[in-house]
């Protein structure tokens, strides 16, 4: 089984710290414990939603908003650069915004 750990009360991600496939079920650590499902193939070191996420609604990791969702995001799907706009510092943009 995977494991990913959730890293504040607040998230509404987890991280993976063990590769997770499809249909596969991974363990939660952190913020109450427990397992979900997983939609996808999802490498390790990226984020699943632990919950659903609105399309437009803030994806928030350690406590803080790192993001907006572009699209709605099932609890157990992957969170990555396809379905997430990054609210953090970009480097690409003036102002890192």
């Amino acid at each position: 089984m995977a494991r990913a750990i959730v890293l504040h009360t607040d998230d509404n991600v987890a991280t993976l710290i063990d590769p997770g496939g499809a249909g596969s079920n991974v363990q939660l650590a952190g913020n109450g414990g427990g397992s979900m499902a997983l939609n996808a193939d999802v490498p390790y070191g990226h984020k699943i939603a632990i919950a659903p996420i609105a399309a437009g609604a803030e994806v928030r990791k350690y406590g803080q908003v790192i993001g907006r969702a572009t699209t709605a995001i099932a609890a157990g799907e992957h969170v990555h650069v396809h379905n997430v706009e990054s609210r953090r510092g970009r480097g690409d943009r003036p102002g890192g915004q």
